[in-house]
């Protein structure tokens, strides 16, 4: 699985970006997908999670309900919508893939990710 993260850039706090992550190379809807971030200095973070139907989702709390996941089977993509955005949301984003074939788990973990994107840069100036 090939993943394209695309999107991020520089915006002032209170502001919003959109990321968006599209997948190649295998069964799209038999992976669940996740956003992770990585500030300078820091561990990888669990940003937020979505089932491989879109059904369910799971987020981190620092992030609850200012970011939103989500997925289209048809496009192969997985979308986040950042809102309210701070200065601390700044970091490398990571798309990953997780495959889980019938499953509907959102993962969480690091390790429970198979696949992931090379990254985009979001930068929130106060």
């Amino acid at each position: 699985v090939q993943l394209q993260a695309s999107g991020g850039g520089l915006v002032q706090a209170g502001g919003s970006l959109s990321l968006s992550c599209a997948a190649s190379g295998s069964t799209f809807s038999s992976y669940a997908m996740g956003w992770f971030r990585q500030a300078p200095g820091k561990e990888r973070e669990f940003v937020a999670g979505i089932a491989r139907n879109g059904g369910s989702t799971v987020y981190a709390d620092s992030v609850k309900g200012r970011f939103t996941i989500s997925r289209d089977n048809a496009k192969n993509t997985v979308s986040r919508q950042m809102n309210s955005l701070k200065p601390e949301d700044t970091a490398v984003y990571y798309c990953a893939s997780a495959y889980v074939g019938r499953s509907w788990s959102v993962k969480t973990q690091k390790d429970e990710y198979h696949y992931w994107g090379q990254g985009t840069q979001v930068t929130v100036s106060s």
